[in-house]
């Protein structure tokens, strides 16, 4: 990860710097922000059934994922 995330939930912030990680559990609010729009690098994992946009969908949420295929097949 590269840059600084802002991680605001329910009760708190939590403020993530350049090499750190995060695991957000199932299920909980948060909202990724950064500031003085700060481009930033980030790793997700996810399972492929969540909706990396919640509940909305925008012209931003994606419906197909193409495969990563290995170099070794």
């Amino acid at each position: 990860m590269k840059g600084t995330l802002h991680m605001p939930f329910r009760n708190r912030i939590e403020v993530m710097n350049e090499d750190e990680i995060i695991i957000v559990p199932i299920g909980v609010e948060h909202c990724p922000i950064t500031k003085n729009n700060e481009d930033i690098q980030v790793l997700l994992f996810e399972k492929l059934t969540t909706n990396h946009t919640g509940k909305v969908e925008t012209e931003l949420t994606q419906t197909f994922y193409s495969k990563i295929k290995s170099p070794n097949k």
